[in-house]
């Protein structure tokens, strides 16, 4: 079986990819490029005054979440001129741009012309204005109003066989209230098919968490970052994914921590920062990050923390009691001993020699950490998107367990969440395993019985809807076509479905890869004012550590025909559900107070939720790991050791390891730009990242053009024209920008027990491009 076909349009003529230019890679991110990259972006989409008015509202007290990442916001001393960094800002361009798509702009352009653009013009094209609809056997999406959009999505739903062949998608930015709210209509509908992008992102740590520590988050707080002696960064590019990061990093360092950097590529957010909100950073006065750079193979991380431990152990025997934190092992944790003895399996050269990391840098981190105990462990997607996600996050667990760095200051585990609310959605219960706990909750306070089988994730959906069983796609915000793996499997499963809505702030991939309808509904960004029924509303955000704030839009949105995420569901589910629902619709609708109020009622922590999100800055989640109180379902109150193997590759001597990343001109599946300033790349995205001796060995030169293979189960799938980089990675290693090489991406190659795409490692072959 082959197939060759590439969702993501490469360029028509190869000379287009002669525009790309070449610089050298930056060892510092940040700086005056950023400040002047960011306004540049804010200026051409939202104008001075427009642009300004958001800026200065954005992420600060009684302002509007940024609807990029999840990193905190500090509790108290928050920036009195920027408390936002480039991609926040960039974040921001995009929703509060004055370019709107109207009924003309889409008469003008049909669905198969705007496919044949990349995702980055597709972008900038402007804000959706009004809802569009496009028709079975349409050439081009059409005005629809509201009332009847409703109308034919509910009778669509109402015609399904069962509930179980719609499926409910939810991306990251989606607010607390509009989550809640959707996630019951979804359960009062009668179906648990509530795949989210935490399946693609932090499943992995969310089920290794849930059972090492009895919750699927972080234990630490920002504060923390602030009195802490180590901090190790490991699988996560802060430069680029989490900019903010970097402030918390060097106040870090200038109070006396140490990092350590832990990735395939150097990248300029781990090595140094220059802070455009000092006077030394605006000077060029670089502060350096870390103190030590492992550069670990894709998917080496877990032979690396066993050579860690293994080095940590003999220095224990060589000083008994000084190494490990015996008292914690003893009280809070079980199967120690069996540990030792699966540690003492292996042989420390063989480590080193499977993470690709020298034996002397690994003992410089051993010895960094064999006389700390505050220590902070960051990960994020370079950790879970593999099929050892789940043990690795665990071994993240074991190393920290063994130095008693959990529940006490300046110490513990920092998952670092992608999205702005993604952790929020799930504790919202957007969730396709639902807990019977939570489930007998909905039932009580509502009076509905909800349904208690598992629904299906993302890969599962996907899966589902080439099978035919699934019919509606909605997706509530994302571009789930460009997000998701292997891209040409995915459009033709989203090819099969009978309709596809999706809630959307701007026109993306997804509404051009559709069902035999589509319709797309257009909803108002973080920055618009959202005011019903006279009334000014807000909605609240959960960060990666666990903080609930309230975010009001400050803008004048561009339509007057948009609608917030959660008036969409609340009318949704009343041309749905109609008089057989049991759930007061047009109150929730009306009013966000109230949405909050029953979120209080059903979910623990938010009791008195409307009182405590009005407090400056929010308030905390409980979060008993925090405490050093640990309650999982299977080991009670202890932590239980995890004993995991060595991932084994299976690799052909031609083949290489692939990993998929961010440039720094994007944020997710959005792309800012065509520049990755840090990396050096300009105006191209279709590249691959080479170790020079690779390049040399196969007989590769910068700048050639080459088509990418991976063939996993008996599928050939095909990424072409791509140029050859060279760049600092380890050998056997490349790294190729997402969504271009997902199509690479296997749908059936998946993180045991999380099921999560393996979009950090896929396996390739490389061939130089053959024009015709």
């Amino acid at each position: 079986m082959s197939k060759e076909i590439d969702e993501q349009p490469a360029a028509e003529n190869p000379e287009e990819l002669l525009d790309l230019k070449l610089d050298d890679q930056k060892e510092w991110a940040a700086g005056i490029p950023a400040v002047t990259a960011a306004m540049v972006d804010i200026l051409h989409e939202a104008g001075f005054v427009r642009g300004m008015e958001g800026l200065f509202k954005m992420n600060k007290k009684g302002g509007f979440d940024c609807s990029g990442c999840a990193w905190p916001d500090p509790d108290d001393d928050r920036s009195p001129i920027a408390e936002y960094c480039e991609n926040g800002a960039k974040a921001l361009a995009e929703e509060a741009t004055t370019k709107k798509l109207t009924a003309e702009f889409f008469a003008q352009n049909s669905v198969t012309d705007l496919a044949k653009l990349n995702d980055y013009e597709i972008g900038k094209k402007g804000r959706i204005a009004q809802p569009v609809y496009l028709p079975k056997g349409a050439t081009h999406y059409q005005p629809i109003s509201w009332d009847d959009a409703f109308k034919k999505i509910g009778d669509k739903l109402n015609g399904l066989a069962s509930p179980n062949e719609a499926a409910f998608y939810t991306s990251g930015r989606t607010s607390n209230e509009a989550s809640f709210m959707y996630q019951l209509f979804v359960r009062e509908y009668g179906t648990n098919n509530l795949p989210d992008c935490s399946n693609m992102c932090h499943e992995s740590t969310g089920v290794a968490l849930a059972d090492s520590i009895g919750i699927g988050k972080g234990t630490v707080t920002l504060n923390d970052f602030y009195d802490t002696e180590v901090i190790i960064i490991i699988g996560q590019n802060p430069g680029t994914n989490h900019p903010r990061m970097l402030t918390a990093l060097q106040k870090a360092k200038e109070k006396g921590s140490k990092i350590i950097a832990i990735n395939p590529l150097y990248e300029a957010g781990l090595m140094g920062f220059k802070n455009p909100q000092t006077v030394k950073g605006l000077l060029g006065i670089t502060t350096h990050l870390a103190d030590l750079y492992l550069q670990v193979k894709i998917n080496g991380d877990m032979a690396l923390l066993k050579a860690i431990e293994k080095l940590l152990y003999k220095a224990e025997l060589e000083n008994p009691g000084k190494v490990f934190d015996h008292e914690f092992i003893m009280n809070s944790t079980k199967g120690y001993v069996a540990f030792l003895n699966h540690l003492n399996q292996y042989d420390i050269d063989h480590l080193a020699q499977e993470a690709g990391v020298p034996l002397a840098q690994i003992e410089q981190a051993a010895d960094m950490l064999k006389d700390k105990t505050r220590i902070i462990i960051c990960w994020a997607m370079g950790v879970t998107q593999h099929k050892n996600g789940v043990d690795t996050v665990k071994e993240i667990v074991n190393l920290i367990i063994l130095k008693g760095s959990i529940g006490k200051p300046g110490a513990g585990l920092c998952p670092v969440r992608g999205h702005s609310n993604v952790q929020g959605n799930r504790t919202m219960m957007i969730y396709d395993k639902p807990y019977p706990k939570q489930m007998d909750r909905l039932k009580e306070v509502f009076g509905f019985e909800p349904p208690r089988d598992h629904g299906y994730d993302v890969v599962e959906s996907i899966q589902a809807m080439h099978e035919g069983k699934l019919k509606v796609f909605f997706a509530m915000g994302g571009n789930f076509l460009s997000a998701t793996p292997d891209t040409t499997y995915t459009a033709e499963a989203l090819r099969k479905l009978e309709m596809s809505v999706h809630v959307s702030t701007k026109l993306n991939r997804s509404h051009l890869v559709h069902g035999e309808e589509a319709l797309i509904l257009p909803t108002l960004s973080r920055s618009d004012k959202d005011v019903v029924n006279g009334e000014a509303q807000f909605i609240s955000c959960e960060n990666s550590m666990g903080v609930i704030q309230m975010s009001k839009g400050m803008l004048e949105p561009i339509s007057k025909d948009m609608m917030s995420e959660n008036q969409i569901v609340c009318r949704l589910a009343k041309a749905t559900l109609g008089s057989r629902s049991v759930v007061d619709w047009d109150k929730y609708e009306k009013s966000y107070d109230a949405v909050r109020d029953v979120i209080a009622k059903v979910i623990p922590g938010f009791e008195g939720y409307n009182q405590k999100v009005r407090t400056p800055g929010g308030f905390y989640l409980p979060n008993a790991p925090r405490t050093g109180k640990f309650e999982s379902e299977k080991h009670g109150s202890r932590i239980l050791f995890n004993l995991a193997g060595l991932p084994k590759h299976e690799m052909a001597a031609d083949e290489y390891r692939m990993t998929t990343i961010r440039s720094h001109d994007q944020f997710n599946t959005t792309i800012y730009g065509l520049d990755d300033r840090y990396r050096g790349i300009h105006n191209e995205r279709r590249v691959i990242f080479m170790n020079e001796q690779d390049m040399q060995k196969a007989g590769f030169k910068s700048g050639e053009q080459v088509d990418l293979y991976n063939n996993f189960g008996g599928v050939e799938r095909a990424a072409h024209l791509f140029v050859v980089v060279p760049y600092s990675i380890p050998q056997g290693c490349t790294a190729t920008y997402y969504p271009e090489a997902n199509v690479l991406i296997p749908i059936d190659s998946v993180a045991k027990q999380s099921n999560t795409p393996t979009s950090k490692l896929v396996f390739i072959k490389i061939k130089k491009h053959k024009a015709g």
